[in-house]
Parts: structure tokens; sequence; C-alpha cells
């Protein structure tokens, strides 16, 4: 029997970890083992533990705690805990996700024990070094032994950097194959926070457009004028970190069209989803998300991983400009985006876990 760790810390990993969980038991119990740990990247309730129970994954098995801080700090904690869980442990291989310190964290802790790691969601590039999520991930691809990667460009990505044919893996996308599983179930526990009338959904958590007082009060002001011109509702939860920000600068008085909510749980987002008719975020998981179920996406950054999208014309790149995010919206609102396989046929954590064993 095989013994892996899955090592996770924010609330996308939850998610693509939900569907390895689900392949190893329903499928692989007898040859592989799988235990998790959960760095506390995300530490409240509202971002972290209701997950769990939510999507099924088996609680875990480690907790580091860890909380916000620098990302030195928090890599540094993770790798310290890391390491003393791997050093006490026989672990045969680590499973890391996306791009996070959580994963940096793990990979590191990993390699520099000879133990095996497996990227999922290797070969993802924006090309720009200012975004620490480009440079954990960058660096995780160098350290692992399997590179599973959710898409071809992803696959030419890795194949320019150099890496062997036999390390990379088209596995498609973990998380298409969640919201195959997973929406029937959210539409029938959808809950009262989800709007009845068509809606735009809009999240806004990254740093880059949080702690710029200029580019936040830019897409917040988009926002209301979408809301108002376009006589929508805006179902808009807060990211606890943009929630706070906003709070202490009262830069802006929200249109009556908005509709501020706390944090959505996967299965209430996935309702939203399927609910909406259009969706504005920076988060690179809801960009897919969004296709999966139908909708175009205003992506608020200058670049985008996920560029199939915005070459298909289902998404719009709109950074923090007003002007842009305002025509996009008007542009993409209640547009159906075409239907493709780029994210592979809903089997990757199949895939996944076969090429592990």
């Amino acid at each position: 029997m095989k013994q892996i760790l899955t090592i996770v810390g924010a609330r996308p990993q939850f998610i693509k970890a939900a569907a390895i969980s689900h392949t190893i038991s329903e499928k692989y119990s007898k040859v592989i083992s799988e235990d998790i740990l959960h760095t506390g990247q995300h530490y409240d309730d509202a971002m972290s533990g209701r997950f769990f129970t939510e999507l099924g994954i088996p609680l875990p098995k480690y907790n580091l705690n860890v909380g916000s801080g620098s990302h030195g700090s928090q890599t540094a904690a993770m790798l310290k805990g890391i390491e003393e869980i791997l050093l006490s442990n026989h672990y045969d291989g680590v499973l890391v996700y996306g791009d996070t310190n959580s994963t940096l964290a793990g990979a590191l802790a990993a390699s520099k024990l000879h133990i095996p790691v497996y990227h999922v969601e290797a070969g993802l590039r924006s090309f720009n070094r200012d975004m620490p999520e480009e440079i954990n991930r960058i660096l995780t691809d160098h350290v692992s032994k399997l590179l599973f990667a959710p898409t071809q460009t992803a696959v030419k990505n890795l194949r320019n950097e150099g890496f062997k044919e036999e390390e990379i893996v088209f596995c498609g996308d973990v998380m298409y194959d969640n919201v195959l599983h997973y929406t029937p179930i959210a539409l029938q526990k959808a809950t009262e926070r989800i709007p009845s009338s068509p809606f735009i959904l809009a999240t806004l958590h990254r740093d880059f457009n949080t702690d710029n007082p200029e580019r936040l009060k830019n897409i917040l002001s988009a926002l209301n004028t979408i809301a108002d011109t376009l006589n929508t509702t805006i179902l808009f939860p807060l990211h606890p970190r943009t929630r706070k920000i906003i709070d202490s600068k009262d830069i802006i008085v929200f249109s009556d069209h908005i509709c501020l909510t706390e944090p959505l749980s996967y299965l209430e987002t996935l309702a939203a989803l399927q609910k909406s008719c259009l969706v504005l975020t920076d988060s690179g998981g809801l960009q897919k998300e969004a296709n999966f179920s139908g909708k175009c996406c205003v992506v608020m950054r200058p670049e985008t991983e996920w560029v199939e999208l915005v070459e298909d014309g289902a998404a719009i790149l709109a950074d923090a400009d007003k002007k842009r995010i305002v025509s996009a919206a008007e542009k993409l609102i209640n547009h159906i985006p075409p239907h493709t396989n780029h994210f592979g046929n809903g089997d990757a954590s199949d895939k996944i876990i076969s090429q592990i064993i």
C-alpha cells in the first residue's frame, strides 16, 4: 500500500483535493492511502473549515494553524511544520495543488527529503513575476517528479522550459471533475443567499487589487456603474481581507443594486454560478468554474493563466480599468461561451491517481 500526503491550505485547494480524495476512496483504496495536512493558511471557518464537511473530504490528520503573515514568515512556518511531519512518518509521495505558499512549502520540504512531489495544476504561467503565485508555481514545478497539466497550453509551457516528456502528464482539470459532480447537489441545496432573479456574481481578493487604493476604488466604482447602468443585482461575497480594507478605508458608498454577503461556500458558489448571468472576478479558479457553468467572465487582472478562455471570447481581461470593466460587462452579460474541451473530460482525478500509482 502506497501512502501519500496531500498538502492544502486555501479554499481552491480544498476543492481540488475533494476530487482526488473521492477517486482514491471509490477506486484505489486498496493500493493507495491518503493523509491530509492543512497548513492553516486559510484559518477561519468561513474560508476553511466548512469546506471539508460540505465536500465530504476526510478531515485533515494534521493542522499547522499557521494563519496569516508575510510571505516569508508564513512559508517558513509551513516548511518547519511540514518537515517535522515528513520526518516522523513514511510517505511515498507528496501531493500539492496550485500556487499558494502552502504549495511551495510542501514541495520544498518534500524535495529536500527526497520524497517525490506531484504537482496538480502544473505548467500554468501568467508571465508576471510580480505575482507571488507565479514564483510559487514555477519553483514547485521545478522540484516535482510528476507535473499534472490541466491544459495543452500548460503542457506547452512546461516543454518550453525544458521538462522531459515523461515528467509531464496532460490530465485535464480536477475542478471540472468537481463542477460536474457537485452542481446537481448544489442546486438542490441552494440557500436564501442566492437571489432568485438574474444577477452578476462578483468576487475580489487579490492583494494587488485590495491593497492598492486606486485599483480598489476603480473596481468598486465599476461595479456600481454596472449595477446601476444595467439595472442588475450584483451578488458580491466579500473575502475577509477585502471586507476589512473596505470597512477601514470607507472608500465608497455601494449602489442599492449591490448585495454584499459573507463568503459563499463551494456549493453556494456553484449554485450562484448556475443562476448568474455574468461573473466579474480576480480569482483564477472562478474564471474556469464560470466557464464550466456556461457563463462568461470579466477578469479584473492584467493577465490570466487561462488564456484559452480569452482566446475563445469566454473571458475579457479588463485589469482595474473602470471603463474596460464596464465595457466588458456590457458585452458579455447573458452571453453563452463556446463549449470546448480545453480542460479535459471530467476524469482528471482518475488520470492523476492512476499515474501516481
